[in-house]
């Protein structure tokens, strides 16, 4: 691309000035055969002027080794130029054009083949003025030394300012360096409409390896990738060191599918762990907008365990774009499931948990995770988490005014990435100001895998709420990894068992060993616990044997909207009373919950 408008703009600079001094420059004969051809000249002028505008509008699409051509023919037009006008002083005045060349091969082209362009301008221009009728051997020693001259500067002045584009560790491109390539190629994908696709990729927990053996130790490994990937990289992609431990490839000509499939290469081609983000590029997207996708990408990997690539897609699903159209028009439903005590035979209910209903024409069976999947992965979780959050509470204030005499809690799902924002709190702090409801009547419930991700900000979010009395519920307790350690370091109030522990309650076999232990583990932490997925009556006996206060289920109550809740919670909760009201499950509502 510059090179392309370099050479045009060198191009139409030379025809304009050999127009113009043709024009202007009189006939001047000093010695007869010495008449020149005005014609042949103002006839290069006006071809180099025709190129150059060729060059600035279609000089990206041709291929790097036709400039040559253009380069060689710029020297050969500037030798007739001179050889053939009709005056010998402005001859010798248009022998400065071969500096030019020299600029041009100096610039953008390597040294061996700079070097030979700019040796054959000063072999035809020591040539051509002593051809021209009383010029000595001599005169073109001066204007093909300065084409010498001002090639080298412009050459060295060149590699200095590329190298400032290198990492001087690995020998990739730098942040800065690759930042210049991705807008040349954004430029060019532009203009040609081929695919374009970024990888960002991580090396995980490198800092323990600098820190336990040393920097020295942390370079090596970095240099030991960076030349393993850039041997696995093909004709015109692109690897840097975009900072740290942190590498980018740009990958021009290439879909999300090829870039994940190549990923996947590079991450099996070393022996350390690293995390990827894929993305690619949509027509009218700047360089800045690419790269923070592929960094969600690569946040998302990490957050979810690290060691893996995940896709941050540019192009959105039909599912992704129905989705996101339920959102802006505000075309879902959030429905409320009772959470009852267990001592009041469950026919108190003491809180709800808001679930979101909603039902997609363009993928009718999609799942609970596969719509959340589908949320993080297009960038729509933080509005539908809002969306769900401030209409919950909405809802949960018409609740509370209804049954003054009850003090509901509202249980709310949190995405983990949304728990990662840095202003996530104050976020919450401004729904339940704009809502009015209380904060100490609300519990975000995150899911333990996603808490295991490690993230200080997520951290640091549940000691805020928590001080701002916002409860915490871990939620699906028993199906992540490291449950028990990390209750002694999570910030939380209350666990909620996973329901799969509660279906292993059968009323032909003895309790599950772990429910008694969750039981009593809870108590000797001062957690509330409630059981998920309470569908029988044995199920619930049991549960309230073992001395679980809280539970919810198809037991006692479906979800509901707001309204069809008040009815029946007026009318007293229990399976008999949900089923009058002619309300099936959600599964054959054909509903997904969130």
């Amino acid at each position: 691309m510059v090179m392309s408008r370099t050479t045009g703009a060198f191009y139409v600079m030379g025809g304009v000035l050999g127009l113009l001094v043709t024009a202007i420059a009189p006939t001047q004969v000093l010695y007869p055969g010495d008449e020149g051809n005005r014609v042949l000249v103002g006839s290069a002028a006006a071809v180099a002027l025709l190129l150059g505008i060729s060059l600035l509008g279609w000089g990206p699409r041709m291929p790097h080794w036709l400039h040559h051509g253009y380069v060689v023919l710029a020297t050969v037009l500037v030798t007739i130029a001179v050889h053939s006008f009709p005056n010998t002083v402005a001859a010798i005045t248009l022998a400065s054009f071969y500096v030019f060349v020299a600029c041009d091969a100096a610039l953008f082209f390597a040294w061996t083949q700079a070097a030979a362009h700019i040796a054959l301008c000063m072999a035809l221009c020591l040539w051509v003025l002593p051809t021209r009728m009383g010029l000595p051997w001599w005169s073109g020693v001066t204007p093909a030394g300065i084409t010498f001259g001002v090639g080298v500067v412009v050459g060295i002045l060149t590699r200095m300012a590329s190298e400032a584009d290198i990492d001087t560790l690995t020998g990739l491109l730098n942040r800065r360096g690759f930042d210049r390539a991705l807008n040349n190629a954004i430029e060019q994908a532009d203009r040609s409409g081929q695919a374009l696709a970024l990888v960002l990729v991580d090396l995980d927990r490198f800092q323990k390896v600098n820190d336990h053996l040393g920097h020295r130790a942390g370079d090596a490994v970095l240099q030991k990738v960076a030349d393993t990937w850039a041997g696995l990289l093909g004709p015109g992609q692109r690897l840097a060191r975009y900072g740290g431990d942190v590498f980018a490839a740009l990958l021009p000509g290439t879909t999300e599918q090829a870039a994940i499939l190549l990923t996947e290469q590079l991450r099996a081609a070393v022996s350390t762990g690293c995390s990827a983000g894929v993305t690619s590029w949509q027509t009218g997207e700047s360089a800045s907008l690419l790269v923070s996708r592929a960094d969600v990408g690569l946040y998302r990997a990490k957050q979810s365990g690290r060691n893996r690539t995940v896709l941050e897609s540019g192009h959105r699903t039909p599912l992704a774009v129905e989705l996101r159209e339920a959102i802006d028009n505000g075309n879902l439903d959030v429905h409320y499931q009772p959470i009852v005590s267990l001592s009041d035979g469950g026919e108190k209910a003491v809180g709800v948990e808001a679930l979101l209903r909603w039902s997609s024409s363009a993928q009718p069976d999609v799942t609970t995770e596969g719509l959340i999947r589908v949320a993080e992965e297009y960038d729509l979780i933080a509005d539908l988490d809002e969306l769900v959050l401030r209409r919950a509470c909405a809802d949960a204030a018409q609740l509370q005014e209804t049954f003054a005499a009850l003090e509901l809690t509202l249980n709310v799902n949190v995405s983990g990435l949304e728990l990662a924002e840095s202003g996530y709190a104050d976020k919450v702090a401004g729904i339940l100001e704009s809502t009015g409801w209380p904060a100490d009547q609300l519990v975000l419930e995150v899911t333990e895998t996603e808490l295991a991700a490690e993230s200080d900000t997520a951290i640091a979010n549940l000691h805020t709420l928590r001080d701002r009395g916002v409860r915490i519920a871990i939620d699906d307790f028993g199906t992540g990894y490291s449950s028990l350690s990390r209750l002694a370091t999570l910030p939380s109030d209350i666990i909620k068992v996973d329901q799969s522990f509660v279906a292993a309650i059968r009323s032909d076999s003895p309790a599950p060993p772990l429910l008694g232990v969750i039981a009593a583990l809870s108590k000797s932490l001062d957690l509330q616990v409630i059981a998920e997925g309470v569908e029988t009556e044995h199920q619930a006996a049991v549960l309230t044997e073992l001395g679980f206060a809280l539970a919810q289920g198809y037991h006692y109550s479906d979800s509901h909207p707001v309204a069809d809740l008040i009815s029946d919670m007026n009318r007293g909760l229990g399976a008999a009373n949900t089923r009058a009201l002619g309300i099936g499950s959600a599964e054959q509502n054909g509903w997904v919950p969130l």
